[in-house]
């Protein structure tokens, strides 16, 4: 795995710093975060080190709602969906206060580092926290895989197959109906959802944040085109940057006289049981994650490329440009013909 071996700009090690690590999931939930949490436990005792379970994320940081974790606390954990430390968005910790005050409960509960589960918004937290002294370690977690330096985020890969699924179910009712079907999915302004499930569903439109021209009369033009060489039903993927599937529904009912309804996926894209990637990878980025800060490292993000788990500086991966490849976008837009 690259990076391992390296230590920090102060070449401190586990034997000199590292004896409480804690671990907290932040912003939104996604499968696979137990996996990870079970991994920094299990690998971290292993190395002698104990390890503190901070709920409810930043903001359970701020009230002091801090456990031991032992073995035995992660046992049976790994198939759940969800994350059994809780989650929330904590607006304090977006100040300098809050970040102060974030830090004193660390070290008044002897946590000398920290892994932070989650996206971009708890990489900053991460960040703040390591400029006051605190080791930190950053987790890609969301489903969303809208994190640039890494290739794979924990849960991109049980929410697109839960959403493929749903899909195919709505296509089998439209089908029956021979009606038009939005389906909208998640993705906050990221397309990566909708691309890899509107390829995977077959899907005749697939309207992506990063793509969209907002130009309904083409899809209106397809719908119809479609119709008149017999096809029975015509599926719209939606991603939820571009979202109002429903206004977009009614518009086209009324443009193409043909039945059309849209359906929001919504946050069963968040739960159910973790597929076996989601599974392996998020646990062996926990026991990466565990092993560099053992290693003395801060102001670090774990990710995925080529083929190889790596760390990146926090500020590097936040400065770093993610965008839909455009190879992948052209083979959708010619599958979908």
């Amino acid at each position: 795995m690259a990076g391992i071996g390296r230590m920090n700009e102060r070449g401190v090690g586990m034997a000199d710093e590292i004896r409480t690590i804690g671990v907290l999931t932040s912003g939104g939930d996604a499968p696979g975060m137990n996996a990870a949490i079970r991994a920094v436990v299990r690998q971290a005792l292993a190395k002698g080190v104990k390890v503190k379970g901070i709920k409810k994320g930043y903001q359970g940081l701020l009230n002091e709602e801090i456990v031991d974790l032992e073995r035995s606390s992660v046992s049976d954990i790994i198939q759940r969906g969800g994350t059994i430390l809780g989650t929330a968005r904590c607006m304090e910790f977006k100040t300098e206060e809050g970040q102060e005050k974030g830090a004193r409960i660390c070290m008044k509960h002897g946590i000398d580092g920290l892994v932070v589960i989650g996206g971009d918004g708890s990489y900053r937290g991460a960040q703040a926290l390591s400029r006051k002294g605190i080791n930190t370690i950053g987790l890609p977690g969301t489903i969303d895989l809208d994190i640039s330096c890494t290739d794979y985020t924990i849960g991109f890969d049980t929410a697109i197959n839960t959403a493929m699924q749903a899909i195919d179910k709505v296509r089998d009712t439209s089908s029956s109906h021979e009606r038009c079907s939005i389906i909208e999915v998640m993705g906050r302004n990221a397309g990566y959802i909708a691309l890899w499930c509107g390829v995977a569903n077959g899907a005749e439109d697939i309207l992506l944040p990063e793509k969209y021209d907002f130009n309904e009369q083409r899809i209106i033009n397809n719908i119809i085109n479609n119709r008149k060489k017999g096809k029975t039903h015509h599926i719209i993927i939606n991603a939820e940057g571009i979202g109002h599937s429903t206004s977009m529904a009614r518009r086209i009912e009324a443009a193409t006289g043909i039945e059309t309804r849209a359906t929001i996926l919504g946050y069963m894209q968040r739960g159910g049981s973790p597929t076996c990637k989601d599974r392996f990878y998020a646990s062996i980025m926990g026991a990466y994650a565990t092993d560099i800060l053992c290693q003395g490292k801060t102001n670090r993000v774990v990710g995925y490329r080529n083929g190889e788990f790596q760390d990146y500086d926090i500020e590097e991966a936040l400065a770093m440009e993610k965008h839909i490849p455009e190879y992948h976008y052209e083979v959708s837009r010619a599958l979908s013909m």
